[in-house]
């Protein structure tokens, strides 16, 4: 998996900041996921290596504008490129309503299938949002001044490594059958000889693990929602030395972000949505709020427009 940040400001985009995007690059199945959707966002894939006709999956925190308002523009031209096969959207309550007036004022017709999701129910009872062959999305309720959600996607725990030399010493034949045996299947040859894949194959690999949380104020959810987590994506929307403005505004501090990450055991924490007010050249930096984080949480460091992460968890085999 591959996170590419496509927006990082928080409230309103600045010079160097875009308002909140994420896209999530899954190379394996040619998909994109995206986390949220602020003003700008379509602007912000043509500036990247992205390619928007593979985006599937989009899940929105929250229905404040810098998260939302760049939605039906970039739905409106997937609808007019004319090769989306589908959009899956999941979100809060509101979301569909949302939508469906903006597109039905605007008269825009959306030619392709997009379906709705509420995450409510999934973020109540703790049960999963989304499981698939190869993915799992979880989600939890936030701490804001509106309904806010964060999201955890899990890749489910790979097969070990093939060992191509035993097979070929077992006198198994090269061919497709080499990609039934490493995925762990059972397969017959044609001499009679039942082999099982896994005897062939490593342990078995864990996946990956990536937690988009903004925007809240620290609260236990996130961080149990994060625990162990390979990535942390959490919004620094203000320095430590701003706390009340913080809880005023239930956002999170730099400290909060790092404190979150260091009781959910995460193995490393991105800050994002950053206020303007933490441009280079003003009395607080970028570079502070790191600074303030990593004295909790030393593994920190802040996102900006188009930095790309790939998240690779640790192989059995080499750890």
């Amino acid at each position: 998996m591959q996170v590419t940040f496509l927006g990082t400001s928080s409230g309103v985009p600045t010079r160097g900041r875009n308002v909140s995007a994420v896209a999530l690059r899954l190379p394996q199945r040619s998909e994109l996921w995206l986390f949220d959707c602020g003003e700008g966002t379509q602007h912000q894939f043509l500036r990247s290596e992205l390619r928007v006709s593979q985006l599937r999956r989009i899940f929105i925190t929250h229905m404040h504008g810098d998260h939302v308002f760049g939605l039906p523009g970039l739905l409106a031209s997937l609808g007019l490129a004319g090769t989306c096969t589908g959009i899956d959207l999941y979100g809060p309550d509101p979301l569909r309503d949302y939508l469906e007036g903006v597109l039905r004022t605007s008269s825009t017709r959306i030619g392709y299938p997009l379906r709705t999701h509420k995450v409510q129910p999934a973020a109540s009872s703790g049960a999963m949002l989304l499981d698939d062959d190869d993915l799992t999305v979880r989600c939890a309720p936030l701490t804001h001044r509106v309904p806010a959600f964060a999201y955890r996607v899990d890749q489910k725990p790979r097969p070990g490594r093939f060992d191509v030399e035993r097979a070929r010493a077992e006198g198994i034949p090269p061919g497709p059958i080499y990609a039934e045996l490493k995925a762990g299947r059972t397969v017959t040859l044609d001499d009679g000889r039942i082999i099982k894949g896994a005897s062939l194959c490593g342990p078995e690999r864990p996946g990956a693990s990536v937690v988009y949380c903004t925007d809240t104020v620290f609260c236990e959810a996130a961080v149990e929602l994060a625990r162990g987590a390979d990535l942390l994506i959490h919004e620094s929307t203000f320095s430590h030395a701003e706390a009340e403005l913080a809880y005023q505004r239930q956002h999170s501090t730099s400290t909060m972000a790092a404190q979150t990450a260091l009781e959910a055991g995460v193995k490393q924490l991105v800050l994002t949505h950053l206020s303007p007010r933490y441009m280079p050249g003003n009395p607080m930096t970028p570079d502070d709020l790191v600074a303030e984080a990593s004295a909790i949480f030393p593994n920190t460091l802040v996102a900006k427009d188009f930095l790309s992460l790939d998240i690779t968890p640790a192989d059995p085999a080499t750890a």
